[in-house]
């Protein structure tokens, strides 16, 4: 939780219009995003505890919104996007099996994901998708589905829609539930940031 809350410094407060909505479909057109790499580094101690409070403040009250405590695997929280304004960034925490995603700085989805398992295990670091495709194809692993495919890596990894059991399953990829990997789609463009922590 802690790295997941020094990616998410930026984040201030919920200060949300939108409410807990039931995702629609996206467009299949990727969306367009403004690059511009607004830094809010974490200078001191009690700075980065007063982010990794606020960070935790923020999932409390998502996870509230959606009337639980704990999202079961496959549950997601989104909120209205559409009401915030920014540039789009992913932040995956691996020991936590979830997905954040912000919207110029503010916390406006949560999602239960299923990431590499032992022997495949999904690499950390800062990655920008390379490239979207609303219907693909896995090429190493029996031509395998993977809807919504957002790719991290030219090896192979990437965000895709996929089955959610609880715990790693995939060959290295990052599965999301199918409605919100659909939402995400519509949210982000060539060039999203998204962060993979431990």
């Amino acid at each position: 939780m802690k790295s997941l809350a020094l990616a998410l410094a930026a984040t201030a407060s919920l200060g949300l219009v939108g409410a807990m909505t039931n995702p629609t479909p996206a467009d299949a057109q990727p969306a367009k995003d403004a690059f511009e790499f607004a830094e809010a580094p974490v200078q001191t101690m009690d700075q980065a505890l007063a982010a990794a409070s606020t960070t935790a403040r923020l999932v409390d009250t998502m996870a509230d919104q959606l009337g639980t405590t704990d999202l079961a695997p496959g549950d997601y929280a989104w909120l209205d996007a559409n009401a915030v304004n920014g540039r789009t960034e992913i932040v995956v925490d691996l020991s936590e099996q979830k997905a954040f995603v912000t919207k110029g700085g503010i916390l406006v989805g949560v999602s239960t994901i299923s990431s590499g398992k032992p022997g495949h295990e999904t690499p950390t670091g800062t990655f920008e998708i390379l490239e979207k495709n609303v219907e693909h194809y896995s090429n190493l692993y029996d031509d395998a589905s993977m809807p919504y495919m957002q790719r991290l890596t030219w090896d192979g990894v990437a965000l895709h829609a996929g089955r959610i059991p609880g715990y790693p399953a995939s060959h290295g990829c990052i599965r999301l539930p199918h409605e919100f990997a659909e939402q995400l789609f519509g949210e982000t463009g060539i060039g999203t940031r998204v962060t993979v922590t431990s």
